[in-house]
Parts: C-alpha cells; structure tokens; sequence
C-alpha cells in the first residue's frame, strides 16, 4: 500500500499551497484552479488559517475582517465549522456579502433603485421613493409607507453600481483587505468583470484569492474562466477522489491540469455502453434526434443495470448514484408526466429556466419541507428572507393555518390552486413575477382573436396539473439531475456513478461535443455551445470514487466513438445487443 503521507496526491496539493501562501505574502492576487477531487475547500480553508496566523492581530486592531464568499449556504456553514468560525472571518454568500456593503449606502439606494427596470412597475404606486429605508429581509420587491424592500436578484447590480464610486471602494479594501472567493466560476459574471475592472491591478485593493474549476461551471449565468494579468494561476493537480482508471481518463479528457492520485494500487473500472446496434426507427426531432424511443430507453438502462450488478455494483442508494443526461421517458416513471407537455423547452423544468418553477423547486418546496420538520428558521430562509420577528401569538397562527393548508393543496391540489393560496393567504408572500403572469392571463382577452403570447399558454396549462408533479420533479432534481449534485458538500461525490446520456436538452448534443473535441480549435460560433457540453460531461464523470459506467441511448458517430476510445480506452467501450 502507499504511504499516504508521501502520496502523489498529497505532494501536489503542498505544492499548490506553497504557492498559495507565496501570493499571500507578497500580497499577489491568484487564482487557484482545482479540478474535480483536488480538495479545493481543504486550500481554502488552510489559506483563511494563514492569514489569521499573518495577519491576525493587525486585523483585530484595524477592526477588519478577512472576506469568504460562498455560492451556498451549505458551503458557508462547512467553511465556518472548519475554522472555528473565527471572529476575523466575514463568511457568506456572494449576495449577504454585497449587501453587507452597500446596506448602509442609503443615499446612493434611494438614488439607484428609480434607474433599475424592475422597479418601474413597483414605483408607480408612489409618488417618489423619499427618506423610505431601503432594506434587503423579505426576499421580493416591496414598498411601503417607511420602506423599501428589494429583491434577491437587486443586491449585485447595485453593489457594481456603487463599484462605480471610489470613496465605495476604498471602504471595501478598509473592511476586507483579503477577499477569498469559493467557487468563482460560477459566481455572477458582470460581478466578476467589475472586480477586474474596478480592483483588480489598481493600488490600494484587496488581495483576491479565486478558488474554483472553470472545467466545472455548470450554470448560465457565472463567469467561467478568469483571465488577468493581475492574477496569478495556480493549478492544483491533486484528486484525493477516484482511483487511478478514472483519473487516467479525466487527464485524457483534461491534459492540461493533469492529476495525481492519493493510492496507486486502488482498483475500480470504467465501462461504456452505447446503442448503435439498435435496429429500430430512433426519435426525429430538433432536441430528440438520433435518441431512443423511451420505452426501449428504458429497457437499455435495465440491461447495464443487470451487467453492472453482476459485475459486482452495490446498487443501493447509499452507494450507487444514477445520473440522468436525458429526459424523455424519464418523465412518466419520475412521477412528472404532464411537463414535457406544458413547455416548448425541457430546460424550463429541468434546469429551472421558467420562474415559476424556479419558485417552487428552490424556495417553496425547501421551504415546505422545513416546515414539516419544525425547522421555522430553515423555512424563512429558503423563501429568501430573513427570519422575522414573530412574536404575537395571532401572527404565528396566522402562518401556521396558511402552511397547514399550503401543505394539504401540494398533495391534493393543482398548480393554479396553489397559486391562488399563495395569492390570498400571503404567507408566503407569492413573487410578483407570477402574481404579474396570473393578472396577465386573467387579463387575456381570448375572443378579441390575438394569439396567446407562449409565455401565457404555458403558464395557462402549468397552472392545470397537480402540484404532486412539482414534488416529484424536485425530487428528481434532488436525486438525478447533475445540475444538484456538484455543489453539495458530502453528496457530490459516490462509491459508484452510472451516467445515462441522452438527448432532450435544448442545449446540449454530447455526440457533437465529442466530434467536436477531435478539432484542434473550436469553431467560434460552437464555443460556448461546446464548453457547456464538455463541463457537464466533466463534472458527471468525476463523481465517482471506484466505478463509473456511462449509458449512450443516443446514437453515436464514428467520430464521436473515436473522442470515448481516446478518453477512456477502446477497451472500456461495448455495444448493447437488442
């Protein structure tokens, strides 16, 4: 066995830390690149020790405090417990951290908000804005006689507004002269361009340590790769995850962050299936074409199922995660048949594209389900907001009854029943984005013979399903969909992966990425498309620690086969019999 100590692994991640702590030292901005398994928290928090041992007692005297920005709350709480949570570390989420900033800039809030578009509609009902206090605890926009309340998605362009002022950002460096930023891939991209453009090389910033995977963004709006010459790259080719055959293919697929595993002699496989000999006729179709008609789908999955199993996979829960690149056929055995038939584009319900099911996946189902548990701080924190002070006894059986009743509607009732509740009841408050689209459709003169705008027929039709479909599409989400799994602390990483691949996704096409990975250079207009394809793959392929299979029911070209046998092996790929 290898000595752990002295592991390829564990020399590289030293070595990535060294480099760490010179940019710390010489107060250099850096990014760190971590691929999939390198221990990129394990980085960070060791450079958030550093600085205390450095710098802590000039930041205790110059009452200052070390930034950590997060992209969840679930990464806020695993950083602050790993370093006792120490009072010189400001911890949380990119959205807290703004508006920790910019909440007492009420002057320049009164004077920004009348400029944002989102606010036009909502300021009509006043004259002028005034002395109200504008305050971020609801979590939706608000106005009332001595306040404003701003929404969720307000906070970051009005701190790259205030970015803009340099008394502004000569108070961010006063308060945080070290800023650590978790996951910068995905964190919000105009935010990122204003800290290049605003500190980054300019005298008298922070010092900016970047942490994250631009091979892992996974979500539309971060900002993926960072480029400056004010930064300084360290690649950490470490993966303390997966034994060596899947490293082996994960430095075929990504050479140029090569990694170095923890155990040498660990054994586990890779296999890969495809459905090429298919004798049928496959789907047509802009978003289903070359796929398998479901049912034969399928009976494809259960065929590797049974392989795997007699290969030796546990395929119990707690060690075998499935990993879905396709949804058709899904649909119906998950619970949420109706979907696919409400929506022109799948990416509405299964990347959450559509804001009324945003709404219901990330806020009221979390918040539902923490109110089942008793959890009443979990539960007004997942609807956006602050915990309130909820004192008086009328007030807390005023929530109790709405949720009570909120709960019995998810099970028994519809969509639009729900809504309604929502609408009347006001706890929780229901977001204006769909109290606009419901006035809208109520408004909707169906006889004066204009078309339905799509956004109001798909809303028509979401609103005439049961809501039991939305529990069990976030229970899909939760338990299948890719987009879940890489930012859980524990969850994202599995004894044994099986990825099923396929089509049905309006932006991805795995079979031209993978032709397209045979090019030297990447079409232009193919860029964006690409990288989208290719992170995704990515980040499914390196969750596993010991097995990971990959199931195609899509059809794949001569070419696309050729990009797989260069990544994992001729040897690893066989063809399904039917």
């Amino acid at each position: 066995m290898s000595n752990e100590n002295n592991s390829p692994a564990k020399l590289a991640s030293e070595q990535a830390l060294a480099a760490i702590y010179k940019c710390l030292k010489n107060r250099q901005s850096f990014l760190l690149e971590a691929g999939a398994g390198a221990g990129k928290t394990y980085s960070l928090v060791e450079a958030l020790r550093f600085l205390i041992t450095e710098h802590g007692l000039k930041l205790s005297k110059n009452h200052q405090r070390i930034a950590c920005i997060t992209f969840t709350n679930v990464a806020k709480e695993e950083i602050e417990a790993r370093t006792d949570r120490n009072p010189l570390i400001f911890c949380d989420t990119t959205h807290a951290f703004c508006w920790s900033l910019v909440g007492g800039f009420q002057k320049q809030l009164r004077q920004i908000i009348p400029t944002m578009s989102n606010w036009s509609e909502k300021l009509k009902e006043i004259e002028s804005i005034g002395e109200r206090i504008v305050e971020y605890s609801l979590g939706f926009r608000s106005v009332t006689d001595d306040r404003i309340s701003i929404h969720h998605d307000d906070v970051i362009p009005i701190m790259i507004s205030l970015m803009e002022n340099e008394k502004f950002r000569r108070i961010v460096t006063d308060k945080h002269p070290f800023i650590l930023i978790d996951e910068y891939q995905d964190t919000d991209a105009d935010w990122i361009q204003a800290i290049k453009d605003k500190f980054l090389g300019q005298s008298n910033s922070p010092l900016f340590g970047f942490f994250g995977d631009h091979w892992q963004k996974i979500y539309g709006n971060g900002c993926g790769h960072i480029e400056h010459s004010a930064l300084t790259r360290i690649a950490k080719e470490a993966n303390f995850r997966s034994v060596p055959i899947i490293v082996d293919c994960l430095n075929k697929m990504r050479p140029d962050l090569p990694q170095q595993v923890e155990k040498l002699d660990e054994v586990g496989s890779v296999q890969i299936f495809h459905t090429n000999n298919w004798p049928g006729q496959r789907q047509t179709g802009q978003h289903w074409n070359d796929d398998l008609p479901s049912d034969d789908a399928h009976s494809a999955l259960q065929n590797v199922l049974s392989r795997i199993k007699t290969d030796g996979w546990d395929l119990s829960e707690n060690n075998t995660k499935i990993l879905m690149l396709t949804h058709r056929g899904l649909a119906k055995e998950q619970g949420y048949a109706s979907l696919p038939s409400v929506f022109r584009y799948n990416d509405a319900f299964t990347k959450k594209d559509d804001e009324c099911i945003a709404y219901f996946i990330d806020k009221l189902e979390p918040a539902c389900e923490a109110y089942k548990e008793r959890k009443f701080g979990q539960m007004f924190e997942a609807l956006g907001g602050k915990i309130p002070a909820i004192q008086a006894i009328e007030d807390k059986m005023i929530w109790a009854n709405a949720m009570n009743q909120l709960l019995t509607l998810r099970e028994e009732g519809t969509v639009g029943q729900v809504i309604e509740h929502l609408r009347k009841a006001r706890h929780p408050r229901l977001p204006d984005v769909i109290e606009t689209r419901k006035n809208q459709l109520e408004n909707f003169d169906k006889n004066a013979g204009d078309a339905m705008p799509n956004s109001l027929s798909e809303f028509e039709k979401l609103l005439a399903i049961p809501y039991k479909e939305i529990i069990c599409l976030a229970t899909y989400l939760s338990g299948y969909s890719p987009f879940e799994t890489k930012h859980g602390v524990k969850g994202a990483e599995f004894e044994n992966v099986l990825v099923v691949v396929g089509r049905g996704w309006n932006q991805y096409n795995f079979n031209e990425m993978f032709e397209l990975a045979q090019n030297s250079t990447i079409p232009t207009d193919r860029h964006d498309a690409y990288e989208r394809n290719r992170n995704l793959f990515y980040v499914t392929c390196s969750r596993p620690k010991r097995r990971l299979a990959l199931l195609f029911t899509q059809k794949l070209s001569n070419r696309a086969l050729g990009t797989l046998e260069n990544w994992f092996g001729a040897s690893t790929i066989q063809a399904l019999n039917f």
